[in-house]
């Protein structure tokens, strides 16, 4: 759900990528877990979506719901030579917490898959600096590149993508998701978004093997998503992932 790129969709494929793996080594992918670090994402998103038409205006300038606190989800800020650029949140469906925005919105689509304990990665809220993301064409596929982290982290089954129909043939060609739905209207948002879904296990290699930017390192997953005591309520010692995260 957010901006899959306009710009990029009179471009190659090819150029975008090779410069987003270039920008890597630029790019820093930050949690945001203190009260400061998401009010800057919300407002960030307030921005985002007012852009593109896809909210109306508001008197507090920024865009949260529920899902944001939940123990399930996290909220990265992706930066670019250390001014915020993009983010995305993730938020993990699993049988100790099924719930996410996707399996809410898309229940009817989503709740066989929940029943038989599937773990889905459910990327929402992903939203680009207006300012950047016309000189930047590369920032979602470095942004949407924490979706596959996550997916190996997790040792997911299914990645989800919630997108706005004409971005339907970005994520089918790029990374091989499947339209699961016809278009409906999000909570809060004014533009219908469509489900669409990749069997990860079935498509990594091949996704992997075209875009290898989007493989990491275990060192990296778990520091993007292995909580920290003290940081959190939801820290390392108290995951509700115990059973799911890979050990090698």
């Amino acid at each position: 759900m957010g901006p899959a790129p306009q710009t990029i969709a009179k471009q190659t494929i090819v150029k975008p990528v090779e410069r987003g793996i270039e920008l890597l080594d630029r790019v820093d992918y930050r949690l945001a877990e203190t009260p400061a670090d998401r009010d800057i994402i919300y407002r960030l998103r307030y921005r985002a979506y007012l852009n593109e038409g896809a909210i109306e205006s508001n008197r507090d300038r920024r865009i949260s719901d529920r899902f944001d606190d939940m123990a399930n989800s996290w909220i990265f800020g992706v930066y670019l030579d250390g001014t915020l650029a993009s983010s995305i949140r993730l938020s993990i469906s699993s049988p100790q917490h099924p719930l996410t925005p996707s399996v809410d919105v898309f229940n009817d689509f989503l709740q066989q898959e929940v029943d038989r304990g599937k773990v889905m990665v459910d990327p929402t809220r992903f939203v680009a600096e207006p300012q950047l993301a016309g000189r930047y064409p590369e920032l979602p596929y470095l942004t949407l590149r924490l979706c596959f982290v996550a997916c190996s982290f997790f040792n997911a089954d299914l990645g989800l993508a919630t997108v706005r129909p004409e971005h339907r043939s970005f994520y089918r060609r790029l990374f091989n998701h499947q339209p699961l739905s016809p278009p409906r209207l999000y909570p809060g948002l004014i533009k219908p978004i469509c489900l669409m879904a990749v069997d990860f296990p079935a498509s990594r290699e091949m996704v992997f093997t075209r875009y290898p930017y989007l493989r990491s390192s275990y060192f990296e997953r778990r520091m993007l998503f292995e909580r920290r005591a003290g940081t959190s309520a939801r820290a390392s010692v108290d995951s509700p992932f115990p059973s799911i995260v890979p050990r090698s």
